[in-house]
């Protein structure tokens, strides 16, 4: 499995370029940004992106779209309660982050499905909080984790649709019962780190660790 973590952008987001080095087919978890050069780093790995994932329909997470779209004819893929969000952003929001916006969903997802490329599947975790269609996407010891769970830190629950006892629920109930030796893959690079693991985040998260109810 080829994996590459890119900070993309001016607004800290970590896209992620995933493929299969058997077929050479991949997808890309939140390109926001500088698409021409994810598409490049595909092209020199012989990956052909087939699909673009958004781990949520937050403008910085999507702005990108329409552009790698446009690169490649990749399907864009969003869980179902966060498709209606996708498209339509208020004007001023695309004005105040320069943004273009987003076609709209090719394919909807759900909890359980699976996202393959090749013989690579990433298994749909439904994470909401940080929004109501939040996901999470696990494959063979990692998990990316959008927006829901960052490194020492977690997302915000102050925007439309948010909510904290619900963050904590997805982040305790869905990603803190995967195996403690899974890497965390955030959406930000907010942290002192650009990845940790479940066993550290169970322990150390300020916000949701064992630690935080001491």
């Amino acid at each position: 499995m080829f994996i590459r973590q890119r900070e993309v952008g001016q607004f800290a987001v970590f896209a992620y370029l995933v493929g299969s080095e058997t077929t050479k087919e991949a997808l890309v978890i939140d390109p926001a940004a500088e698409g021409e050069s994810l598409v490049k780093e595909a092209a020199d790995n012989k990956l052909r992106i087939r699909y673009i994932v958004n781990t949520h329909s937050h403008i910085d997470h999507v702005m990108g779209n329409k552009r790698m779209k446009d690169l490649t004819g990749a399907e864009i893929i969003i869980h179902e309660a966060e498709a209606p969000y996708l498209v339509g952003q208020p004007s001023d929001l695309m004005h105040m982050f320069s943004a273009e916006p987003s076609p709209p969903a090719d394919i909807t997802i759900k909890e359980g499905d699976l996202i393959t490329v090749g013989d690579v599947s990433l298994k749909v975790l439904h994470t909401p909080g940080h929004s109501p269609g939040s996901v999470s996407l696990y494959v063979d010891g990692l998990v990316f984790t959008g927006d829901t769970l960052f490194v020492g830190g977690v997302g915000r629950t102050d925007l439309q649709g948010g909510s904290w006892q619900i963050l904590v629920s997805s982040i305790r109930d869905k990603l803190f019962t995967l195996p403690d030796t899974t890497v965390v893959l955030p959406g930000h690079n907010y942290g002192e780190a650009s990845k940790s693991t479940i066993g550290v985040e169970k322990v150390h998260n300020p916000y949701v660790g064992s630690r935080a109810y001491r």
